[in-house]
């Protein structure tokens, strides 16, 4: 069996005729990062202090699933991304689907959608990838835009995909509108001001699903 295309970045621009822009050059973006300072309950405050201060001894250290397991699912809890009535969870599922006549093809790491148990439907944000920083596989930015196009091809409804790129500590947060994509900075996860404001941002993520995004 042939081993399906993996595509870089700029491959996946050339072929969808994709813009990439920066974080200040789009108003959901903006929107998106205009966060204050998250509010931690008694037992977020210890989850923070106890991920922060695991992740500065050793994230250098930690394979993909360590990085996963020890810290990103740690932190996820904090920016609310929890399973309810309307949204849920989903974690490592393929995604496939033809744009424009090619076919795409990824594994999602983690994915916020409409979905019934195991049974996924609307796509509203993905992670890409829980990849160690000294030694990543693969394209994480491809594989993530991958995610958000087949994502927008699935939804078919003109709204926003969000999503978010790891690199070890570092994580980058990312908007597809129609052709359009806008990357943020990168904030450093283990420094505590920084962590706190990717709080922030997941924990608006849930706001706009909830208020912009879902079909309630």
């Amino acid at each position: 069996m042939a081993k399906k295309k993996q595509y870089t970045e700029g491959e996946l621009v050339a072929l969808f005729k994709l813009t990439r822009i920066s974080e200040r050059q789009t108003v959901k973006m903006a929107e998106w990062l205009s966060v204050g300072t998250p509010e931690l309950n008694i037992g977020e405050q210890y989850n923070f202090d106890a991920a922060i201060q695991r992740a500065k001894k050793s994230i250098t250290s930690w394979n993909e699933e360590e990085l996963k397991m020890k810290f990103i699912s740690q932190i996820l809890p904090l920016g609310h991304l929890d399973d309810n009535n309307h949204f849920m969870t989903y974690y490592e599922k393929p995604l496939s689907g033809e744009i424009d006549g090619i076919k795409l093809s990824v594994k999602t790491d983690f994915m916020v959608a409409k979905g019934v148990l195991d049974f996924h439907q609307n796509p509203y944000f993905h992670f890409h990838e829980y990849k160690p920083q000294g030694n990543p596989t693969g394209d994480p930015m491809a594989q993530l835009l991958s995610a958000m196009l087949l994502a927008q091809e699935k939804n078919n409804n003109g709204k926003p995909i969000y999503g978010a790129e790891i690199m070890g500590q570092n994580w980058k947060f990312v908007v597809l509108q129609g052709r359009e994509y806008c990357v943020s900075r990168s904030y450093d996860s283990i420094e505590m001001i920084s962590l706190l404001e990717i709080i922030a941002i997941l924990r608006k993520f849930r706001y706009i699903l909830e208020t912009e995004l879902l079909d309630l």
